[in-house]
């Protein structure tokens, strides 16, 4: 039997600092980005997306 483990993002703006949650299962990690940090995750996360929408579309025979 497989067992499922939930993983979960969860995002929470502090004074000067964007608080990043992830949980996966009973574990949890805390990432904390300045501004600069969180803009440069969004700018990797979208090139990344992109990057992968275009590979799934590619078939191969």
């Amino acid at each position: 039997m497989v067992q499922q483990i939930e993983r979960k993002i969860e995002l929470e703006i502090e004074r000067n600092r964007i608080r990043m949650t992830v949980f996966h299962g009973e574990d949890e990690q805390v990432i904390k980005l300045n501004l600069e940090e969180a803009r440069e995750l969004v700018e990797d996360l979208d090139k990344i997306l992109e990057d992968y929408s275009q590979r799934k579309q590619i078939r191969i025979d």
